[in-house]
Order: structure tokens, then sequence, then C-alpha cells
């Protein structure tokens, strides 16, 4: 769990953070797709009770993740089968270039906290050559 302090994110040193609402919108061993700021996040709850946040569509063909499967520490597109690590976004046996991780925690009272970071990697959005 990310532990930082207001004045962090006041200061500008944190990245803006978004409420997403309660933990319990999302079933254990599910994800969620939520739309902040115009950008589709996929949010995950594996059953080991950490959350993971990622870019909400495969790079190869637009896949919602949120709808494909997770287990073993990824997250399997519904679409073609492509694999994500949930933890780093890296590709699993596929050649698409990683998806664009965020920081995301749960506060005292349950909710999900999700920090925006303004910095994309270079060629994370760029399509699969598959």
């Amino acid at each position: 769990m990310m532990e930082t302090s207001f004045a962090q994110y006041a200061s500008g040193l944190m990245p803006p953070v978004i409420n997403l609402g309660s933990l319990e919108r999302i079933p254990p061993g599910e994800g969620r797709e939520f739309e902040v700021n115009g950008e589709l996040i996929a949010v995950f709850r594996p059953r080991k009770g950490t959350l993971y946040a990622l870019q909400a569509q495969c790079p190869h063909k637009a896949g919602h993740l949120a709808d494909g499967f997770t287990g073993g520490g990824v997250v399997v597109c519904p679409l073609h089968a492509f694999k994500f690590e949930l933890a780093s976004g890296a590709p699993v046996g596929n050649d698409c270039p990683a998806l664009q991780t965020y920081p995301v925690s749960v506060s005292e009272d349950g909710e999900i906290l999700l920090a925006l970071s303004s910095t994309l990697q270079e060629g994370q959005r760029l399509p699969c050559l598959i």
C-alpha cells in the first residue's frame, strides 16, 4: 500500500490522486474499468488482496482487459489471450509494448485511491506488430 501525506500531494511532489470509490466495487479475483480524465484505466483486485491499475485496453487489438481472466499475477486479454503482468504491465509471451501502470492503494476508509502519472514511457501506446 502506498503511504503518502496530503502535504506531498499538495506540494506537487506526488501525482494527483483520484478516489474511485469503495473497494467493494471490485469483487476479489476481478477487474473493473474506470474512465479518469478521459482515459480508461483497469483496476484489478486479485484474491490475494493487492490492487493493480493498468491501461484498460490491450495494445494489440484494444481488448478491454478488465473483461479478461486474472491469475498467477497476469491478466489475459479476452480477445486474443495476450498476457500481461499485473505488477509491471510487462508482456508475457508476446511482442506487445508494456502496459502503462498506475500507483493504486486503499484508504483507511476502504476507498480505492488512484495516483495519476503525467509521464508515459516512450512507445507504450503503440499497437502490436502481430
